[in-house]
Parts: C-alpha cells; sequence; structure tokens
C-alpha cells in the first residue's frame, strides 16, 4: 500500500489546542498536510500552517547539538509518530507541538477547512472528536506542559 509521509502540528495559545475541521475529510483534525519533495518535515509544517491558517509558528521540542561535521540544520523530534489510513492509501505522520507567533492574525483557508476551535484539555471529550485525534491531542497536551515545565 502506498505510504505519504506527512505533518501534523498541535498548536497552543492560552493553554488550549487548535484542531481544524477538514472540508474534504469532515473530521476535527490537527493542522498539517504532505511533506513536499526535498522539504524538511520542520519546513513542510510551517508551510501547512501558513497555508491552512495564516500563521507563524515555533515548533517546541529542539535538541541542540553542537553545530559542525556535516550538520546543515537541526530539526525538531516529534512527540509521536504514527502510521494511519486514510481511504486508499497510509499516512505515516510525524505530529509536533508548537506555538503561533502571531495567533492574532489566524485565518483559515475556506478552501480546505470548514472551521477551527481551541479546546480546552476537558473540551477534547466532545463527541465530534475522533478518538485517536482525542488520544493524540491529550499526549501533545503533556509534551506542551513538559517543555514548558523544563524552561
Amino acid at each position: 500500500m502506498k505510504t505519504d509521509l506527512t505533518v501534523a502540528g498541535f498548536l497552543f495559545h492560552k493553554n488550549k489546542v487548535l484542531l481544524i475541521h477538514h472540508r474534504k475529510l469532515n473530521l476535527w483534525l490537527p493542522p498539517g498536510g504532505h511533506i513536499g519533495k526535498n522539504e524538511t518535515p520542520d519546513e513542510a509544517l510551517e508551510r501547512e500552517l501558513k497555508e491552512e491558517l495564516g500563521l507563524e509558528i515555533e515548533i517546541l521540542n529542539r535538541k541542540t547539538v553542537p553545530m559542525g561535521g556535516n550538520i546543515k540544520k537541526q530539526l525538531a523530534v516529534p512527540f509521536y509518530v504514527n502510521v494511519h489510513s486514510v481511504g486508499g492509501h497510509d499516512h505515516c505522520c510525524f505530529f509536533y507541538v508548537c506555538k503561533s507567533k502571531n495567533p492574532e492574525k489566524l485565518k483559515i483557508n475556506e478552501n480546505e477547512l470548514k472551521n477551527f476551535a481551541w479546546f480546552s484539555i476537558g473540551g477534547l471529550n466532545a463527541e465530534s472528536i475522533p478518538e485517536d485525534v482525542r488520544s493524540i491531542a491529550i499526549e501533545a497536551f503533556k509534551a506542551f506542559n513538559a517543555e514548558r515545565a523544563s524552561k
């Protein structure tokens, strides 16, 4: 079966996470999309959130190793990775925790998205949130809180 590489970002603001209502899939999901040819996962996530939401982001969970040798850039570490079915093919998805640099500029791309909403951890129990998205979002809250505690 064909497997595409994808990214998704759990975007936090004021201790709530953003989910989007995807027009084509008719599901509440974290924003994200396909990793393009010659694109790193970080670049793909930054591009997708700019295209879908008009936002500049900071991807959290960056490890710093001294630059040198053949290292060109250092990328964020996903807090979770899975392979899931999207109908006729699979997605290998790298999930990241991030925050917006300009949350006041949020404006959805209506060609791709129906709506968006900010969810508290308790709000994720809404019936409209798919079980897998809820479970991964709860892990994103844990990763976000651990990141904040380490600063």
